[in-house]
């Protein structure tokens, strides 16, 4: 009785052992990074964007995530493919200020100089939205998916002749 006993908790191990691992969950930047973002023909998301749309997009999707104009984020440099911004906060006036990188049709950001050192990081993150981009012309769509998969979309207009400068 015992020699089964122990042989049942021998076999029930094992099979265990070759089981496949249970898949998790896909997080929501894994969901949306599946699908391609909504946009008609003419829309662009090239993989490695121009210094003039690289700002383009950053000025729009920072606009579109803060909840900004988009004449109010100000670019104070780039640095390779990261461009470096300010603005005005609304509530109480005082320089917000974030990095902002864009390729293959995604925007991250990062907030820059908070009190809390762990709060600086880029955003993105299993709890952060993904934050999609697409060029049409003049106007740069922005897409975000909230982590509990809602989407909010806004298009900016973002002019090349007024980044070149």
């Amino acid at each position: 009785m015992r020699a089964v006993l122990v042989l049942t908790v021998a076999l029930t191990a094992l099979a265990a052992c070759n089981r496949a691992p249970e898949k998790a969950e896909p997080t929501p930047s894994e969901i949306v990074a599946e699908k391609a973002p909504t946009s008609d023909a003419v829309a662009q998301t090239p993989a490695v964007l121009t210094a003039v749309d690289l700002r383009r997009v950053c000025k729009a999707g920072l606009a579109a995530i803060h909840g900004q104009e988009v004449s109010a984020i100000e670019i104070t440099g780039i640095e390779g493919q990261i461009v470096n911004t300010q603005w005005r906060a609304p509530v109480d006036g005082g320089l917000m200020k974030a990095q902002c990188r864009a390729a293959d049709g995604m925007v991250v950001w990062k907030p820059l100089e908070l009190p809390d050192p762990a709060a600086v990081r880029w955003m993105n993150e299993a709890g952060d939205p993904v934050v999609l981009y697409a060029i049409r012309g003049d106007e740069i769509a922005i897409t975000q998916t909230l982590p509990d998969g809602t989407t909010q979309t806004a298009t900016e207009v973002v002019r090349a002749e007024e980044e070149v400068r």
